[in-house]
């Protein structure tokens, strides 16, 4: 069965001086404010595409390396992925860095480091990144 998910974002001005925000209308979690500063300078409070793909990014690659695990026949204890994603003003998103720590009991390094793997690219949100290069640092904890 497909899922659609829904957000919309409102823009007043140009680029360089205008804001919006952006709604999550599918789970009412909230809106957020946008702006090309918080693009690619500070933050300062706002939100932005490249944020938001990499919240994306976190939360899917953990779901797709739980998955991955569990057929493995593994149940980690916990996962914590962070995505960066990178964004140059006239070149676009140029890349996500995923960066895993996971306590998984009875699981040897290489098979941690397969399923990881595997996980990285069966994401769904990597692959719709596919034209990026997506680079994984894992860690297997003790």
């Amino acid at each position: 069965m497909a899922a659609t998910r829904t957000a919309h974002t409102v823009w007043n001005g140009n680029l360089i001086e205008g804001s919006g925000n952006t709604t999550l209308d599918s789970s009412g979690l909230g809106t957020f404010d946008v702006t090309w500063k918080a693009r690619t300078e500070q933050a300062g409070g706002k939100t932005s595409p490249e944020e938001l793909i990499a919240a994306a990014h976190s939360a899917c690659f953990s779901m797709a390396f739980s998955n991955t695990l569990a057929q493995a026949g593994f149940t980690a204890e916990e996962i914590q992925t962070q995505a960066d994603v990178t964004f140059v003003p006239g070149t676009g998103i140029t890349g996500s860095h995923l960066t895993m720590t996971a306590r998984i009991p009875g699981i040897s390094e290489e098979e941690f480091r397969r399923i990881s793997e595997e996980a990285k690219t069966g994401c769904p949100v990597s692959g719709a990144l596919a034209s990026i290069e997506i680079t994984l640092d894992a860690t297997l904890a003790a």
